[in-house]
């Protein structure tokens, strides 16, 4: 990949790419970079945090340009959050067909946060239902003032189809770039963040790395807070095996111990001796972390013991990032008082035996989700066994619609009575063997026969009964309504009086 060749000691420039779901992010890349990541993706969505490098070409010469494609999904604000924040610029990207969205306005604010220039995308331009001019207008209502329309924010109008516009896009960002003046030095050790990480069956512990100074070489090692790894197998972002990567480098390094935290940032020492040193240095001046996981240390009695039904769950993702959406999901779920979903552990990785045994002494049925991971069959077989539920998915909204049934059919239930109707009594006509008869008038709501009822003096029960029969006038009926007058025989062997209160109450699941 060659390198920004405009001046030396500059750097390609990292630009995220951010926006609202299915505004045509991952499309606008496809294009640029000539491949296609959403096919690999479930549901058309991108769910990971992704690097890439393309080359622009334009007429001071040949730019190389680092991307990184952000999840537009609301519950990887995580992920997004991190891309901005190892970027130089950002491109937001907004729909010419619809505008301005919820995750438009979320990225736009963490685009300021970050304090980083950006240029607006508006895709789609080629459908039939774009209407650019009312999107520039969707901006303007939100206080982005662009250009043309009273502020200085650079836009353009793309087709990731013809690829109309993507080329002065291209241009806008190396403009941007160029006057933040970013600079790196390749002779030093390399230096930079981890974007993400997950654990492969046949290689271990894997990380995607940024390199934002410096340069990783081959027979060093990169140390990540606490987490160690030689540079034997480092890797492109094609997956291709390189010996060495520079400033703006997206990265595979395989073999770290442990698994590395996503948005730590990383260094890379001569030797492991050394590395070793600082690892145990930062374990040593690291505060306790409480986490999702951490809460697997919380006794079984803490769950028992407490006043609502508690349903434990473990989380296991493909990625790192992953597990930080799925937790983000979970604060959507609906609320009860009675009930809590708890999380008591967090990983990456396949479900295991180990997972079911976690849950296996849980006085409440635990859950077990997983995202873009496999069930190991002995895991299954247990699970069934011992009665706790596993399920996996790979779309993230289909994960939490799935949870919200889940904790549906879980809450406890309460039999609460409620007041169907009510009627004073005007009149005691008689009483014999159980049964009584009165007249009445309908307060409130309706009464009919068959329906069990309370009897108030003031406001104590007094006594139940049953609606026998009614009759208004000379005429029998099944049901009286408000402010109608009645006769009724009750079955009961309460002695109502003028002024009492009939209640027909319902026992309502709740």
């Amino acid at each position: 990949m060659p390198n920004n060749t405009s001046k030396a000691g500059t750097r390609p420039p990292i630009v995220a790419v951010v926006g609202h779901i299915d505004h045509g992010k991952s499309t606008l890349l496809d294009y640029i970079r000539s491949t296609n990541v959403v096919d690999g993706e479930a549901g058309g969505i991108t769910q990971h945090l992704s690097a890439y490098q393309a080359v622009h070409e334009n007429a001071q010469g040949r730019h190389a340009i680092t991307f990184l494609d952000t999840p537009g999904h609301a519950a990887f604000v995580g992920m997004r959050s991190r891309g901005l924040e190892v970027a130089d610029v950002a491109i937001l990207v907004v729909s010419a067909e619809e505008g301005i969205k919820p995750q438009t306005v979320e990225a736009l604010d963490l685009i300021k946060s970050a304090e980083i220039p950006y240029v607006i995308a508006f895709t789609k331009i080629d459908k039939p239902g774009a209407n650019l001019e009312r999107a520039k207008l969707s901006m303007l209502e939100h206080q982005v003032f662009i250009e043309g329309m009273g502020g200085d924010v650079p836009w353009v109008g793309v087709s990731s189809k013809s690829g109309e516009g993507i080329p002065e896009l291209l241009d806008l960002i190396l403009l941007a770039a160029e006057l933040e003046d970013i600079k790196a030095d390749a002779s030093l050790p390399g230096r930079g963040l981890i974007i993400e990480a997950h654990t492969e069956s046949k290689r271990g512990n894997t990380a995607m790395l940024i390199v934002l100074d410096g340069t990783v070489h081959s027979g060093t090692y990169v140390v990540a807070g606490e987490c160690v790894a030689p540079v034997r197998i480092m890797e492109n972002f094609k997956g291709l095996p390189i010996k060495e990567a520079g400033p703006s480098s997206p990265i595979r390094i395989v073999g770290f111990s442990p698994l590395p935290t996503v948005g730590t940032q990383f260094e890379v020492v001569a030797n492991k001796k050394e590395a070793e040193a600082r690892a145990q240095a930062a374990k040593l001046t690291s505060l306790p972390r409480h986490s999702a996981a951490s809460s697997t240390t919380r006794s079984e009695a803490d769950v028992s013991l407490a006043a609502h039904l508690v349903i434990p769950l473990i989380i296991k993702t493909d990625v790192a990032g992953t597990g930080e959406a799925v937790v983000h999901e979970l604060a959507k779920l609906p609320r009860h008082d009675n009930l809590e979903v708890r999380v008591v552990a967090r990983s990456v990785g396949a479900i295991t035996e180990s997972d079911i045994k976690m849950l296996a002494g849980s006085s409440t049925p635990g859950l077990v989700v997983g995202f873009n991971v496999k069930v190991e069959a002995a895991a299954r077989e247990l699970a069934e066994r011992q009665g706790v539920t596993v399920n996996t998915f790979d779309i993230i909204y289909k994960l939490t619609e799935w949870l919200t049934e889940i904790i549906e059919e879980r809450r406890p239930r309460a039999q609460v009575e409620e007041i169907k109707g009510a009627a004073k009594v005007l009149k005691f006509f008689s009483a014999q063997s159980g049964r009584v008869v009165l007249g009445a008038r309908v307060e409130e709501g309706a009464l009919s026969e068959g329906t069990e009822v309370r009897l108030m003096r003031r406001d104590d029960e007094i006594g139940r009964g049953k609606i026998v029969s009614l009759q208004t006038g000379k005429t029998q009926t099944k049901k009286v309504e408000a402010g109608v007058e009645f006769g009724a025989m009750l079955k009961t062997e309460v002695l109502v009086a003028a002024g009492d209160r009939i209640e027909a109450v319902a026992i309502v699941i709740k």
